[in-house]
């Protein structure tokens, strides 16, 4: 795991279970690592606390597949977060082969936190949308 110039990434080996009879990774595996990446990105960017106050589902994902992996490959997925409208955030993900950095997949997706407790959406502190949103 890495965090530079607003970039958050993590590696990811490409394992039997993510590939599918194409004897390529399945789009859904792409669609896991996004996700995955994302929250590994909460969970080092935050405290124990604000974990523990917030959570974040998806509300949109649009993916883009460019190439496809194999077994055996790894992979650098790596997030930024966007703007954020209201109760929206954006977050971009981009899915890249370790051996060469040819992009595999992008990802647009729009995250809404919710309340913990209420399991209702609700606008987190100032501080949280200053570090998971930039300006328009």
């Amino acid at each position: 795991m890495q965090s530079a110039g607003g970039i958050f990434q993590i590696r990811i080996q490409v394992e039997p279970a993510d590939i599918d009879n194409m004897q390529h990774v399945n789009n859904v595996a792409y669609l896991r690592w996004v996700q995955d990446v994302a929250a590994a990105h909460w969970r080092y960017a935050t405290t124990p606390a604000e974990q523990q106050q917030w959570l974040w589902v998806v509300i949109r994902h649009e993916i883009d597949y460019k190439h496809p992996a194999v077994l055996g490959d790894q992979i650098v997925a790596q997030t930024w977060v966007g703007s954020a409208h209201g109760l929206k955030f954006h977050r971009h993900t981009e899915l890249c082969r370790s051996r060469d950095g040819l992009l595999l997949a992008k990802a647009l997706s729009v995250w809404c936190p919710i309340d913990a407790q209420t399991r209702r959406p609700s606008s987190p502190s100032e501080d949280i949308r200053r570090r998971f949103s930039v300006p328009d």
